[in-house]
């Protein structure tokens, strides 16, 4: 018995440990290590340019399925007015961020892993060592640079889309009054919001390349573990992003509270 529970929480904890040796690596590389401007516009225009249209869409869509879902309860009460400020923070403080997230990690994170560990199981990763080249400064330190420019943009659109998807939503298939829909959605949202999706965005992009690094790094016997470390890139990401989310949550509920004065 003890066995059974110690071996799995040997385990977790031997792989936070790795993760915080590669996070320790890549804090090094940033202050000392090689900029890569070229590899740096490549990961951006990857990560977040061609990453546009499936966040548009995850957007667009969520933000509209929301407002008519609220709108179908808020019916009842007479409050049909205030679907534009539901959607809105909702899409800011928790939708927006961890949808988007997960978005990524599946298409981003799964990339990153299959890449890398395609290198590593080819033995390119040593290839680049042997010619004087720190693979964390050539592969990692270029993929978060970028992600942590990307996210919080992606998720600024996602919540922009979804939030105007709403407003089509609201006004023009279920009739409420133009006027009032925008008022209460400017008078509720709030910069605190746009904080919050900004910061979630941050910390869930350093996620994503962390995990989706040190899966592809320690891949190994050749296509079938790249195939699994490609798996558990996604899976882990999207766990990560779920778990942080709700931590962040409660402590971004704490600093920026949700304004009760409007």
């Amino acid at each position: 018995m003890f066995a059974a529970i110690g071996r799995p929480l040997l385990g977790l904890l031997n792989y936070l440990g790795e993760l915080c040796l590669l996070l320790g690596q890549i804090i090094e590389s940033l202050l000392r290590g090689k900029k890569r401007w070229n590899l740096l516009v490549d990961q951006m225009v990857e990560i977040g340019f061609r990453s546009q249209p499936v966040v548009i869409v995850t957007g667009a869509f969520v933000g509209a399925v929301l407002a008519a879902q609220g709108l179908f309860q808020l019916s009842g009460l007479k409050m049909e007015s205030m679907g534009g400020a539901l959607v809105s923070v909702g899409m800011l403080r928790e939708l927006g961020p961890s949808l988007t997230g997960i978005m990524l990690a599946g298409r981003v994170g799964a990339s990153m892993s299959a890449e890398i560990g395609t290198m590593k199981v080819t033995e390119q990763v040593d290839a680049l060592r042997s010619m004087s080249v720190h693979p964390i400064d050539y592969l990692v330190t270029p993929r978060l640079i970028a992600m942590v420019i990307s996210v919080p943009l992606l998720i600024t659109e996602a919540a922009a889309f979804g939030i105007a998807a709403s407003w089509l939503v609201g006004t023009q298939a279920f009739g409420v009054p133009e006027a009032w829909w925008t008022h209460h959605t400017v008078a509720r949202t709030e910069l605190a919001d746009i904080y919050i999706s900004l910061i979630k965005g941050f910390v869930f992009g350093i996620l994503i390349v962390l995990i989706s690094c040190h899966q592809g790094l320690k891949a190994s016997h050749g296509a079938v573990g790249v195939g699994k470390g490609t798996t558990r890139a996604m899976v882990f990401s999207s766990l990560a992003i779920l778990i942080f989310n709700f931590f962040l949550t409660m402590l971004m509920n704490i600093i920026f509270p949700i304004g009760l004065a409007n």
